[in-house]
């Protein structure tokens, strides 16, 4: 099978969610090329170069894709589809933006957040907020799916001394829509998706205010942050921050929720965590059905004194 995996970057580096969809493209075949879109990107191509190994990327530069909006980055990988059996892509903000357009420029179906590649025509995807696993037989002849980046572990970075770089030349115009302005979340935490430790609250923190003592917490002990839809619909914490169906899903060491109650939406998001604590006052919460580690109490007592702990400990040290 000929694969064609989409890049996604920061126009600086690749992002390690790729590394996640390349391992996923390895269960499928060995005739991997991988698709660079964006304008002045040398410095990402030369981060693909040392630790890509496909066979070819393919580089489509041009002033048309600076912000990769998906109104001409989609007709441009449907383009050049009828070259391969599989398109794909991590399942992120952007993957999902882009590949479910080319599926319908396509004519197919959209394989979407793919856990399991059980043969190049049978995957396995979530559904119903997770509760259940779908087994699912594509007979499209192209196949255009998203990865659960934390069901395939990330492949390692290596060099294809081999490796073609082949710039594309079709520039496909955006009539469809124009890049205004963005703003930027810039902080020294890790990020959601990668991190070993999150920390995430609820809406049981009744404000933004009190919603800064759990980034503190998180800071001490190098986490990053989360947050439940609720406590980001109430406006405790940004867009950025929420787990769940409809935020991010992560996997990390460690997931620690502190006033969540545990809603299906939100365990979709965090219940392939390593080891999970919940903090919470109701001790019917659907949270502690899943945690390994449950504290019933008030979390404006416990997050304090869990602080003073930590602070002994680190004197200690």
């Amino acid at each position: 099978m000929k694969i064609l995996l989409l890049l996604e970057h920061d126009d600086t580096h690749l992002l390690s969610a790729n590394f996640h969809a390349l391992s996923a493209a390895r269960q499928l075949g060995d005739t991997i090329d991988a698709l660079l879109i964006g304008h002045l990107c040398d410095a990402v191509l030369s981060d693909a170069k040392k630790s890509l190994a496909v066979d070819r990327i393919r580089v489509a530069d041009a002033p048309e894709y600076a912000h990769e909006l998906p109104e001409n980055v989609a007709p441009l990988i449907a383009h050049i589809a009828k070259e391969y059996d599989v398109i794909l892509t991590a399942g992120t903000t952007y993957g999902k933006n882009s590949l479910p357009r080319v599926a319908a420029l396509l004519d197919v179906n959209m394989l979407s957040d793919v856990t399991e590649i059980i043969s190049p025509d049978v995957f396995v995807r979530p559904i119903y907020a997770g509760n259940a696993l779908m087994t699912v037989k594509s007979s499209d002849h192209i196949k255009v799916l998203t990865i659960r980046k934390t069901a395939f572990s990330g492949s390692k970075r290596e060099e294809n001394p081999k490796l073609i770089i082949e710039p594309l030349t079709d520039i496909i115009p955006n009539t469809q829509s124009e890049f205004v302005s963005e703003t930027l979340t810039h902080s020294g935490r890790p990020e959601l998706t990668d991190a070993r430790i999150v920390v995430s609250g609820g809406r049981a923190f009744k404000s933004a205010d009190n919603f800064k003592q759990l980034e503190r917490f998180a800071d001490s002990i190098g986490a990053a942050v989360g947050a439940s839809r609720a406590a980001v619909d109430a406006g405790f914490a940004p867009n950025d921050y929420q787990v769940g169906q409809t935020g991010k899903v992560v996997a990390p060491d460690l997931y620690i929720a502190i006033g969540i109650s545990g809603a299906i939406q939100h365990l979709a998001g965090m219940k392939d965590s390593k080891v999970i604590v919940a903090i919470n006052n109701d001790p019917e919460a659907p949270v502690f059905e899943v945690a390994d580690y449950g504290l019933v109490g008030d979390l404006f007592k416990i997050l304090p004194e869990l602080q003073d702990e930590l602070s002994k400990e680190m004197k200690c040290d």
